[in-house]
């Protein structure tokens, strides 16, 4: 099979009308000033205009409250309230289905991937990309822990399950508005989003840079929810889960036939006694436990399928708060004042006596 890249005719366009920078947020109350600063600052130096989409993903500290604060003083924010915690995934895919910029820029809220380094995407896509994702240089401060773990996750996808995954990567992407319309016809219950993106197949290209510490507050993806990910990725981009069931099973039979062989010839040469039950015990369990395991794969997969058969929304959003988009608002404003102005005239016009 062929694995060089595919490659792509890129075409110049010029910079995004609208940019949609989509961030899902649970429970970050101490970071959302500093990201309300950061944000406000990228919009305002840049000629396009910008919208902050944010998905309230059912937090239980003050993050409404304050994001709510947010969208009543600027028009440039859309939120998206969940009417409970639906998770990451579904967050960042809401805001993706509400954001209508002609780019879209995924973030998290933690500001570990600066705002700055979308200038760099969206020069990316001007030059044609229609996925530019941010690949880190470093993780400061974060624990070896997590480094190690980061590190041996992108390796094991890109070898077992996806070889086409970027490497040291997270969501941190800017994607154009036909490789997003293409993204969002995959409404799977199951989402991963860098996967999903990937195997679209658009342009695709990085951008480095060195990623930051936490401006605030304690991360929420904790190691259940990184495994759970990582799970979710294997299941949902490749069979390896089963073909790993399927070389236990062959282990364990010969593993059981070797045992086996081994018992008949003890009890050719006159030595077998009840001592030499033990290694057909051991043989038995390694079968029945590669059986229950296999088993257990195959429960994963028919589950899946019957929670994507049963059709629900993969989110449900209890209230949307926005002011009006400003190219729409700009226009209405003139028009208002227009029309006043008209009418000021008319009234001038009949106070004055006639000559």
């Amino acid at each position: 099979m062929n694995n060089a890249p595919t490659q792509h005719h890129l075409r110049l366009r010029p910079q995004p009308a609208r940019l949609s920078i989509v961030i899902p947020l649970h429970n970050e109350e101490e970071v959302i000033p500093e990201l309300r600063r950061a944000l406000t600052a990228f919009a305002d130096r840049h000629s396009f205009a910008v919208e902050f989409v944010l998905v309230n993903d059912g937090s239980t500290d003050a993050t409404v409250e304050l994001l709510s604060e947010w969208a009543g003083q600027d028009r440039r924010v859309r939120l998206l309230c969940f009417a409970r915690n639906f998770g990451h995934e579904a967050a960042v895919l809401a805001g993706l289905d509400h954001a209508r910029g002609d780019a879209v820029v995924v973030m998290d809220a933690d500001l570990q991937d600066p705002p700055e380094v979308i200038d760099e995407m969206v020069a990316k896509y001007m030059r044609g990309y229609d996925v530019v994702y941010g690949r880190r240089l470093s993780r400061d401060r974060e624990t070896v822990f997590k480094r190690v773990s980061a590190w041996l996750f992108y390796r094991a996808m890109r070898t077992l399950v996806y070889r086409d995954l970027p490497p040291d990567t997270g969501d941190f992407r800017l994607i154009s508005r036909r490789c997003l319309d293409a993204v969002k016809t995959m409404r799977e219950a199951h989402r991963f989003l860098r996967g999903l993106v990937a195997w679209a197949g658009f342009p695709q290209c990085e951008v480095l840079y060195r990623r930051q510490p936490r401006q605030a507050g304690i991360t929420k993806y904790s190691l259940r929810k990184m495994l759970q990910l990582a799970w979710t990725a294997a299941v949902s981009f490749s069979p390896a889960p089963l073909r790993f069931s399927f070389l236990a099973g062959i282990v364990a039979l010969l593993v059981g036939a070797a045992e086996g062989v081994a018992e008949w010839a003890r009890w050719l040469g006159g030595t077998y006694s009840m001592a030499a039950w033990t290694p057909a015990v051991v043989a038995i369990c390694l079968v029945g436990g590669a059986i229950l395991i296999s088993i257990g794969i195959v429960g994963e997969y028919v589950a899946r399928v019957f929670e994507q058969g049963k059709g629900r929304p993969l989110y449900i959003v209890s209230e949307v708060m926005e002011g009006e988009p400003q190219d729409d608002a700009l226009h209405s404003q003139l028009g208002r004042l227009h029309e006043a102005t008209r009418v000021e005239d008319s009234a001038t016009a009949a106070r004055t006596p006639a000559r």
